[in-house]
């Protein structure tokens, strides 16, 4: 799914540090590249290569703090006006001139006694608030530079295999099962997602192309319920698997062990987990219990895969 511009801010200041752990000073200019900040101690070959605070987050520490707050004694690298950093999630963007950052991570570690302003109160806006971003695309960012906020719109598609929902002699239950666990599982995180549902006969062709098509539009994550067993119409698996670049074994056996001590037939499923360019598709059972238990075990990863997907290695 592709980004779209949706706010605009503005650089309050630019700021540098020689070694970690200290403040930043401001600085006319900062140069970045693919290693972050030229001369800056945070660059390197790493997903924190450039940190962001927004002005209301110094303004409001600034009221419990007591006194004035200079850009960069959080050790941010650019403070911004004009857009609320606590709305922003990973994946984001922000264009300003020809660079291109990517959120990575919001919020990190306390370095306690190792960070100044800590040293100083006892407590730093950072760890909660602070935005962390590789570079994509070079360039020159300056104090006035105007910052275009582009959001990163999280895709999800929910596709229901079953012939007699398909010519409606009766309800989709999983499907929308499926989407009320996904949408309150996004409710607690910062995303900017959106849901699509399909119901498809139990049929590898249409199957297939709706795959196919999913994947080529840019979509994140597929969702399939149902097929999944033996009988002559279970097709899903093999379908599935036949435009994976790469298998992703380990959850489903995990959850196919966990439920099938209790109940030996969970062992039947033979649904599978991959991977087709950038889309990770995982495939359910089709009854309402099923996708309750699927898809429990599926969302204790899935942020991890997404991450690892678009090159975020936060280890």
């Amino acid at each position: 799914m592709s980004n779209i511009a949706q706010d605009s801010a503005e650089v309050v200041s630019v700021n540098v540090s020689t070694e970690k752990g200290t403040v930043k000073l401001p600085v006319d200019e900062i140069v970045v590249n693919e290693r972050g900040i030229v001369g800056d101690a945070h660059a390197g070959a790493w997903h924190r290569q450039v940190s962001l605070l927004g002005q209301d987050n110094i303004d409001r520490f600034e009221k419990v703090l007591g006194r004035k707050i200079a850009p960069g004694e959080f050790a941010e690298n650019i403070t911004l006006s004009g857009i609320d950093l606590n709305t922003v999630a990973v994946l984001d963007r922000f264009r300003i001139g020809t660079a291109l950052l990517e959120v990575t991570q919001i919020g990190k570690e306390c370095h306690g006694d190792g960070c100044a302003i800590f040293r100083e109160v006892g407590k730093c806006v950072m760890p909660k608030e602070g935005i962390f971003c590789r570079v994509l695309e070079g360039g020159t960012i300056r104090p006035g530079d105007s910052v275009d906020y582009i959001p990163k719109v999280l895709s999800f598609r929910i596709i229901t295999l079953s012939d007699r929902a398909y010519r409606g002699e009766y309800s989709d239950r999983s499907g929308p099962r499926v989407k009320e666990i996904l949408q309150d599982f996004l409710s607690t995180r910062r995303w900017h997602p959106i849901i699509d549902e399909v119901v498809l006969p139990d049929d590898a062709q249409m199957l297939r192309a709706e795959l196919l098509q999913a994947k080529d539009s840019g979509t994140d994550v597929i969702f399939t319920t149902g097929g999944t067993g033996i009988g002559p119409r279970d097709i899903t698996p093999e379908t599935v698997e036949s435009i994976c670049d790469k298998i992703i074994p380990g959850i489903m056996e995990h959850i196919r062990m966990k439920f099938g001590a209790e109940k030996p037939n969970a062992l039947l499923s033979r649904g599978v987990a991959g991977v087709a360019g950038c889309t990770l598709i995982y495939t359910l059972p089709g009854s309402v219990r099923a996708v309750d238990e699927y898809m429990g075990e599926i969302l204790r990863t899935l942020e991890h895969l997404l991450f690892m997907l678009h090159g975020i290695d936060r280890h």
